[in-house]
């Protein structure tokens, strides 16, 4: 039996393809293919850099979707389909959205890999698989490790990902992953984690949990089982980390460059509104905890959403003038997006504001970055236009060379300095080449 895993591209630029050069491993796939028996033919196929090719044997193909891929895996799974090859998806958008996916597919996975994934071999290998398989979720991993040999070399960027937990307990009414999870945490063993870093040769690794902080005491336990490797690493948690230096202490020991900080609203009401509770001890000051992580040399990846109800074209180049302010490494300024069976969306659907008919991830007419939905206080192409004009302002070439004069993040180290100019260069490129493409490629 033979398997071919699918990770489909986002869509296509106004004039001809999208490569994206900004590229990460394809993570759930090698965990997937890691899960699979050796007696068992694995081939992997990144849509976002290779063509797929639909004629090539294969008995199964197993597509990970999320909302932003979904149109482009209905075409990709409409072309094996088409061939007799049955196929199988899962993944975010699955989960959040069971009844739409089934009608593009022959099977649909709903929840973590780990839990049912033999079954669907079994049922494969004997031509019964199912229409739906519904797994919980839980720990990551438990007991193996991610394939990485399915990974070609040189497609990627040199960092290795690698996730020590799951989920994300908060209820930040935006977010999806609040949802798949069902507001849950689930932390791996600290040993299998500190094994997998292990097996693999790069020292640069990315912690890919939605919140790796949460469980504090478990976090602890990882860093310093980290200190004596020397890797260097980075992940995603929240600005109020910093009320514990113990964390804080053990974090810098470990090799920690820095972390993705949602930060999302500079305004209470807007915090409040979409339950963002580990920023609004610090919203109207976040001088002493950024302080606190520059004193630690940690680097900043700020996260922002812009079109919430508060929001106007002013409090948006606000935003903007506070990141440039504290010289954050990284910048992104995410326009509001509706994911489907998130609380947002079901509110701003009940107020009749969604645009593109409700499912913007299909309609022929949206495009990346686009609002899709009517803000309460500016237009939804006021908003585009807003969210686009903070990520140029913050990616000029002006932005980046005055940011990296910190000497206690960016500039700190030679090597801080090299990652902070070559990333901010490649995510310069990858932001205006984004802007505007079409979802899908028909």
């Amino acid at each position: 039996m033979k398997i071919t895993f699918i990770k489909p591209k986002i869509g296509r630029m106004v004039d001809g393809p999208f490569i994206d050069e900004g590229r990460m491993e394809p993570l759930q796939l090698g965990v997937l293919a890691g899960l699979t028996p050796a007696d068992i033919d694995v081939a992997m196929v990144d849509d976002r850099v290779e063509t797929i090719l639909y004629d090539d044997p294969t008995d199964l193909v197993a597509i990970t979707v999320e909302t932003f891929t979904a149109r482009r895996a209905y075409e990709i799974s409409a072309e094996y389909r088409r061939r007799g090859i049955p196929v199988i998806m899962g993944g975010m958008h699955a989960t959040l959205l069971p009844e739409e996916v089934q009608h593009h597919t022959d099977s649909i996975y709903c929840g973590d890999a780990e839990f049912l994934w033999q079954q669907v071999l079994a049922d494969a290998q004997s031509g019964q698989l199912k229409p739906v398989y519904n797994a919980p979720v839980g720990p990551p991993q438990l007991g193996m490790q991610a394939r990485r040999e399915i990974f070609k070399k040189g497609m990627y960027l040199p960092i290795s990902l690698v996730q020590f937990s799951r989920g994300c307990p908060n209820e930040c009414i935006f977010c999806a992953t609040s949802v798949f999870f069902n507001k849950s945490h689930h932390p791996r063993p600290v040993d299998e984690v500190i094994a997998e870093i292990e097996s693999q040769r790069r020292k640069l690794i990315f912690l890919v949990d939605d919140n790796m902080l949460y469980n504090q005491k478990a976090a602890k336990s990882l860093f310093r089982e980290l200190i004596p490797l020397k890797i260097r690493w980075f992940s995603q948690a929240s600005i109020d980390m910093t009320n514990d230096l113990e964390l804080m202490d053990l974090m810098a020991q470990s090799g920690c460059l820095g972390h993705v900080v949602g930060f999302e609203s500079l305004d209470k009401a807007s915090l409040e509104s979409m339950k963002k509770t580990p920023n609004l001890h610090a919203w109207n000051n976040y001088k002493q905890p950024l302080e606190i992580v520059r004193d630690f040399g940690l680097q900043l990846w700020a996260a922002f959403i812009l079109g919430y109800e508060y929001d106007t074209c002013d409090t948006i180049m606000r935003t903007v003038e506070f990141a440039l302010k504290n010289k954050f490494t990284f910048a992104a300024f995410n326009t509001l997006i509706p994911y489907p069976n998130t609380p947002l969306y079901k509110r701003l659907q009940s107020e009749g504001r969604l645009l593109y008919d409700g499912k913007w991830w299909l309609h022929p007419d949206y495009r990346f970055n686009y609002a899709a939905f009517k803000p309460r206080l500016m237009t939804a192409n006021e908003l585009t236009e807003a969210c686009l004009a903070a990520r140029s302002k913050f990616n000029s070439l002006g932005s980046i060379i005055s940011r990296a004069l910190d000497f206690k993040t960016n500039m700190s180290t030679p090597y801080r300095f090299g990652t902070y100019l070559s990333y901010n260069l490649l995510f310069r490129k990858e932001v205006f080449k984004k802007q505007g493409m079409w979802l899908g490629e028909q």
